[in-house]
């Protein structure tokens, strides 16, 4: 999508601090971290949310959840992660292209906050 932030990030338009990328799969840090790691994970093809996750494009989200189990592996942070993916503006979805917040590096409790 021409307007979409995270299509212009994975086109290279805008600039971003690469984790990880393979053929299906961009993961770069969050420029506003809500934890000493916080990474976004996101399919190079545009899909709105989790919403718009269907049969024919789940497999992303499969390889999303084993980008960030290797990620997490890579950087150490393999004992204690939490994955996040916000649906719809009630949410707080605030970039309309699915994601996934890659969080560590501190406790966290529940209810998040």
């Amino acid at each position: 999508m021409d307007n979409c932030l995270f299509c212009k990030i994975i086109k290279g338009e805008i600039p971003s601090i690469k984790v990880y990328e393979d053929e299906t799969v961009y993961a770069f840090n969050d420029i506003e971290p809500q934890a000493p790691v916080h990474i976004l994970i996101i399919p190079k093809e545009h899909i709105t949310s989790a919403a718009d996750i269907t049969e024919e494009n789940s497999g992303y989200v499969a390889h999303i959840f084993e980008v960030a189990a290797k990620i997490a592996k890579e950087q150490g942070f393999s004992d204690g992660f939490r994955i996040v993916s916000n649906c719809g503006d009630s949410a707080g979805q605030s970039v309309k292209h699915l994601h996934f917040h890659l969080l560590s590096g501190r406790d966290f409790t529940w209810p998040p906050g």
